[in-house]
């Protein structure tokens, strides 16, 4: 059996890869990512990606950020070689929006903002409160779940290599250009 820290070390880039997948998903073919309960879930890039090039025994860290922030120099890095190792989301449904970090390397969520509360919510006792904030973020929890265990079953079947890989390359020139 590994030990703990030699198996983290060995696979993190699954997690690099996931969120490098992810992105090129909701940048091509949204319709692909199949949520959880038939939710019907936008889930875009928010305001900040960082991408690691840790190839040919030297690391290069990008980070774009901001509001409306280009994102052609990630895809440059991506072309380079870079994978994405964090990234910032939004998932909007028609009754709620949930704005987050996603970390690579341990898939942990990071600076998690979840929908505006009405004022009927901030009447409720304490308990109430917490246990809501509870369900929003086991609720995102589950949506990323879903969507490792769809980038898992691609990654280990034929057709990463054969059509996903490739389709990816693709996007890279396309969007550089």
């Amino acid at each position: 059996m590994l030990d703990v820290a030699v198996a983290y070390n060995r696979y993190k880039y699954l997690g690099h890869e996931f969120l490098t997948w992810l992105w090129f998903m909701m940048e091509t073919d949204k319709a692909g990512l199949k949520f959880p309960d038939s939710d019907s879930i936008d889930l875009t890039v928010g305001n900040r990606i960082v991408l690691e090039n840790s190839r040919h025994n030297r690391d290069e860290t990008v980070t774009i950020k901001g509001d409306g922030a280009g994102l052609e120099e990630g895809v440059v890095a991506l072309q380079k070689g870079a994978l994405v190792t964090e990234i910032s989301l939004a998932a909007k449904t028609p009754e709620a929006e949930w704005r987050f970090n996603l970390r690579g390397e341990s898939l942990n969520i990071t600076s998690f903002k979840p929908p505006e509360k009405s004022s009927e919510s901030e009447e409720g006792d304490t308990e109430q409160r917490v246990l809501g904030q509870i369900s929003q973020v086991e609720r995102i929890e589950n949506i990323l779940h879903h969507l490792y265990r769809q980038f898992i079953r691609i990654r280990l079947s034929g057709d990463w290599s054969k059509t996903v890989v490739p389709a990816m390359r693709r996007w890279m020139i396309q969007s550089a250009s």
